[in-house]
């Protein structure tokens, strides 16, 4: 009950949620863009599908909206918000599973980028290099890690979305981490000896 209390007077996403339940739709307009881009994002590199990304996350806001009448706050609002989603993803990747060839293509340059095309060209390959040692995490290690790194989601408010304990979230983003960081090592170093030749 404490701890109902203190979310109560703490988390303002909660508080926006339950003014959203009392029919003030402003409350939902203000959440949906303070979450909005990060949820997006979360979506977009867990499928790698652009289409199938804004549906999930389509289907989360649908989620939000449908339980503006039964929301209790438990916890953090955006720990609720991403379990949502983690439960999503889960139904998703239980379904049969179709081939598609629809890999997300990298994002155009935003207008205030050096228009160098070398300086372009390889800040897009940098991007696809990172995104394509993202593709290489198992799909608990991404989860987590996107969590963290776009979610902005502590090491509990992860353990609460996902279901798993604390100390498995250490785990999972240690290695996620340490994994990229050594891929992404020995992938300048392979260019700095290619480079070299």
């Amino acid at each position: 009950m404490a701890l109902v209390s203190f979310l109560a007077k703490t988390d303002k996403d909660s508080q926006l949620m339950l003014a959203y339940a009392k029919g003030d739709s402003s409350a939902f307009e203000r959440l949906y863009l303070k979450h909005k881009d990060a949820l997006y994002r979360f979506f977009l590199r867990q499928c790698e599908n652009q289409g199938l990304a804004e549906e999930l996350y389509q289907d989360v806001w649908l989620r939000v909206i449908n339980a503006r009448d039964s929301y209790e706050q438990k916890a953090k609002f955006t720990t609720w918000l991403y379990r949502i989603a983690h439960n999503i993803l889960i139904d998703y990747y239980r379904k049969p599973q179709v081939e598609t060839d629809d890999k997300f293509e990298a994002e155009s340059i935003p207008d205030n980028a050096a228009n160098d095309p070398e300086v372009i060209l390889s800040g897009q390959e940098k991007i696809q290099r990172f995104r394509t040692q993202l593709e290489n995490l198992s799909k608990e290690q991404l989860e987590v890690f996107l969590l963290k790194e776009e979610a902005g989601l502590s090491l509990e408010e992860i353990a609460l979305t996902v279901g798993e304990s604390k100390e498995t979230i250490k785990s999972r983003l240690r290695y996620a981490i340490k994994k990229l960081r050594q891929s992404l090592e020995n992938e300048n170093l392979t260019e700095n000896v290619i480079g070299d030749l």
